[in-house]
């Protein structure tokens, strides 16, 4: 039998520590190496890690927040070699996202991530009804359970230095925020980006606007009216704008590249990586909240044996946020600046406000 790629034979030797013995074995091209310990009894029996990913508003090819989680479950397809399945709402209610966790969890999926803080309610429901399989959620730690891991960020790190960058930025002195929905977790963008703006730049002024109210959860995934709000802020002067609403973002970057001299920031992944030629150039940076490295070292803790709930933080220290330089042409020369930003915060000199 041909041998398996190094990285099988190290995921095989953090397994074999995970179950306290030794374990050696190969798979076939329908069966993945990588394998977990089975729970419970006496023996050492093995079960394929088969990983449940439940998107959020929009699924893949968001070019935002699903798309970074998304990015975490192929890696560990690729390097761990887990078998994964997906599923995408159809309809935005309480009941679709309670049966797609269901559908999961009967499918044996463990464990199963529910990718954005809406799927909360269905959650805690469904874990209690599988007390086996352990969940993941990304964004929220408003309960807790013996099986739920809540994979949550410091959101406000990653956007106070998008503030200082678009601060830096502006010729007018007039920046933008734009979230998608206004909420306790994206006025945490809001309060980074506004304090990093004042900080770099004093006597910057901050435009601020929400695409919806609870309960209406819909500026996750409605580009036209984040496209209508930018261009009313461009309209009044603003230059750089900084928007945190899921697929929602495409609008702004839509408006931003037409206006000659403007700029927008992204938000989740680096967007100047994955956005149209047309606007490409219009993005300035991206806080990037390493969403895919949440989910995929939580496959990877799986695989090792930790089963157990709590709340894990991603912050500038576990590079669970930071911001993009890819355009480099235009980040370069606030880079220097921005960086020194970044170090205040990682030694405690600055500590960003979660609230506005």
């Amino acid at each position: 039998m041909a041998d398996r790629p190094h990285r099988s034979r190290i995921a095989l030797a953090a397994l074999a520590t995970a179950a306290a013995t030794a374990l050696a074995g190969c798979g076939t091209e329908a069966e993945p190496v990588v394998r977990a310990a089975a729970a419970g009894g006496d023996g050492l029996g093995l079960e394929q890690v088969r990983v449940g990913l439940a998107f959020d508003q929009g699924g893949r090819g968001d070019k935002s927040f699903n798309d970074a989680a998304a990015a975490g479950l192929d890696r560990a397809k690729k390097e761990l070699e887990v078998d994964g399945a997906e599923v995408t709402l159809s309809e935005e209610t309480e009941e679709e996202r309670t049966a797609r966790l269901r559908e999961l969890a009967e499918q044996g999926r463990n464990p199963v991530i529910a990718v954005g803080f809406l799927y909360a309610t269905s959650l805690k429901k469904v874990a209690a009804e599988f007390p086996g399989t352990t969940f993941a959620i990304v964004d929220d730690d408003s309960f807790t359970a013996p099986n739920v891991v809540s994979l949550v960020f410091a959101e406000e790190q990653g956007s106070y230095l998008a503030g200082a960058a678009a601060a830096l930025k502006s010729r007018s002195g007039r920046v933008g925020f734009i979230g998608g929905v206004r909420m306790p977790l994206l006025q945490k963008f809001e309060a980074g980006f506004a304090a990093g703006a004042a900080k770099a730049r004093p006597g910057v002024r901050v435009s601020v606007d929400y695409i919806s109210t609870p309960p209406d959860f819909g500026g996750f995934g409605a580009p036209d009216k984040a496209k209508k709000i930018a261009e009313g802020m461009l309209a009044s002067g603003v230059d750089v704008i900084y928007t945190a609403a899921g697929g929602s973002g495409a609008g702004t970057l839509e408006a931003v590249a037409a206006r000659r001299g403007a700029w927008a920031i992204g938000v989740d992944t680096d967007q100047y990586q994955t956005a149209d030629a047309g606007v490409r150039d219009s993005i300035l940076t991206s806080m990037v909240k390493r969403v895919d490295n949440a989910v995929f070292q939580e496959i990877q803790a799986f695989i090792k044996g930790d089963r157990s709930g709590g709340v894990k933080r991603f912050d500038l220290k576990t590079d669970g946020v930071g911001y993009a330089t890819s355009n480099t042409e235009a980040v370069a020369p606030l880079q220097r600046k921005v960086d020194a930003v970044r170090r205040r915060i990682l030694d405690g000199t600055v500590t960003p406000p979660t609230e506005p």
